[in-house]
């Protein structure tokens, strides 16, 4: 035998078990979850996933790595506010699809809570506490409809509800249309958002609100417990006292977020120095969520139904700066006065999203912005064409888009709080590239080093349902992907 005809022989067999061994895996990631647990610890980065799993290697979140998939370069949407970070998980779309950029922005098609929709339309739209009967109550009611924006719809001034905002459908409304259960906790009652905009999307919504408990690390593992007793409770097909809606059984897709490490984050922060580990707070923080999934883990396996549910842990925004020694702070007020042109409303964290009374504006504004570019610490500004070529849209299309974004420099927060060392909504890589990971005893431990977006969780959570990815009209539009695995 001919050494080229063996070495073609011996590239056959190897060849051959590649085959093999990918037709094994595609065995086991195309099999029908019954359920889908989704969960976001707010503001744990990628690079957090790796500091704690060193630290507590016999850690819950040690343990669904062994039997999951890992992506190491996971970016959540820009900006990074909470608002677009959720829906991206859960719409497969970004901002300039779902038309929400913020949980505090500006719409020139709004109108002010409690107007009749008269006179020149761009109002501020807010959906978060201040739109609840009282935020000082962790369940006040729900949602007050007198402080809602409002809109023109077929010609009536209307109060637009969080979730008739959104342009297109929830993974939660593609399973509860086919007769299946769901179920979702977040941090505010404007959290209606999940239910997509026909409002149908959950089983049952379940939302105390955070703006009532004390901005302390132990006040919000004690709010945080709220939400892993819901998820008990879900699991044993019951409802937590309080919920929205009804849930007959255990839903087949369920979830909701943590906040004690991004408080931890935003008031203690990381130690400066090499690696910037946790400061104790936050590892305190962080070592009761992984506790809290350790105990929906043991649930799983009490009701038999480990086997058959995909649990998904993917951060709907990060934090900025992870090193605390980048912290500064500027005031709003600042960016705006440097337009040096009538700013309608600025939404300010670690970016500026800025709308002008004139966007005819938009050059003499973005001229003087750069002209003090210094002083405010800004690394880009993004407008007109840019901002259209980048993904974010047309402000003269679209009366969602900003005319102007700010990017400051990494660890610059536009703000006047005392209270804070660290934001999120921007569009740094500590903002943006968040934990993210998939488990299910079935699965082989696998690492994507490859760059990929966690508005790609929402067509994988049907696939892993058994549903077509292409029922949510989002990921129709931006073209989005299943994650790498699936």
């Amino acid at each position: 035998m001919r050494l080229s005809d063996l070495v073609l022989g011996l590239v056959a067999v190897l060849v051959a078990l590649i085959d093999q061994t990918d037709a094994n895996n595609v065995k086991d990631i195309d099999k029908c979850y019954s359920h889908v647990a989704a969960f976001s610890i707010d503001g744990f980065h990628s690079s957090d996933v790796e500091k704690y799993v060193n630290l507590r290697k016999d850690s819950t979140i040690a343990k669904l790595l062994q039997t999951g998939y890992e992506y190491t370069d996971a970016f959540t949407s820009a900006p990074s506010d909470s608002f677009p970070g959720t829906l991206s998980q859960f719409t497969g779309a970004s901002p300039r699809t779902t038309g929400v950029w913020y949980d505090d922005t500006y719409d020139r098609s709004y109108f002010a809570p409690g107007s009749n929709c008269s006179g020149q339309a761009g109002a501020e739209v807010a959906y978060d506490e201040s739109i609840d009967y009282n935020s000082t109550e962790l369940f006040s009611g729900g949602i007050d409809a007198a402080n809602l924006p409002k809109a023109l719809v077929k010609g009536k001034c209307t109060a637009i509800y969080p979730h008739a905002r959104l342009r297109v459908n929830t993974v939660f409304e593609v399973v509860r249309s086919k007769g299946k259960e769901t179920a979702y906790t977040d941090k505010h009652p404007a959290y209606d958002l999940v239910r997509g905009p026909s409002g149908q999307g959950l089983s049952e919504g379940y939302f105390p609100e955070i703006a009532s408990v004390k901005n302390t690390v132990d006040a919000t593992i004690g709010y945080d417990q709220l939400h892993v007793n819901a998820f008990l409770d879900w699991l044993d097909g019951t409802s937590p006292e309080n919920a929205e809606g009804s849930l007959k059984g255990i839903p087949t897709l369920f979830g909701g977020n943590f906040q004690a490490v991004n408080v931890a984050q935003k008031t203690k922060g990381y130690l400066a120095g090499d690696g910037n580990p946790f400061t104790p707070d936050l590892l305190k923080a962080i070592d009761f969520v992984d506790a809290s999934l350790g105990k929906v883990v043991a649930k799983l396996k009490t009701k038999g139904i480990y086997d058959d549910t995909l649990i998904i842990v993917a951060s709907k925004h990060g934090q900025a700066p992870i090193d605390p020694t980048k912290y500064e702070k500027i005031a709003p007020k600042a960016v705006i006065n440097a337009t040096k042109v009538n700013v309608a409303f600025q939404t300010s964290d670690d970016i500026a999203l800025i709308f002008l009374q004139d966007q005819n504006d938009v050059t003499t504004a973005v001229n003087n912005l750069n002209g003090d570019r210094n002083n405010l610490e800004i690394q880009d500004i993004i407008s007109r064409e840019r901002l259209t070529y980048l993904g974010y849209g047309d402000p003269t299309k679209d009366p969602a888009v900003p005319d102007i974004i700010v990017r400051p420099e990494l660890g610059v927060i536009y703000t006047t709080s005392t209270a804070k060392i660290a934001e999120h909504g921007g569009l740094s890589d500590d903002d943006r590239k968040v934990a993210c990971f998939v488990s299910n005893p079935k699965l082989k431990k696998r690492q994507y080093p490859h760059q990929v977006s966690t508005k790609q969780i929402a067509p994988t959570i049907l696939k892993a349902l058994g549903y077509d990815p292409k029922e949510l009209q989002g990921v129709v539009v931006e073209d989005t992907k299943v994650l790498t695995g699936f």
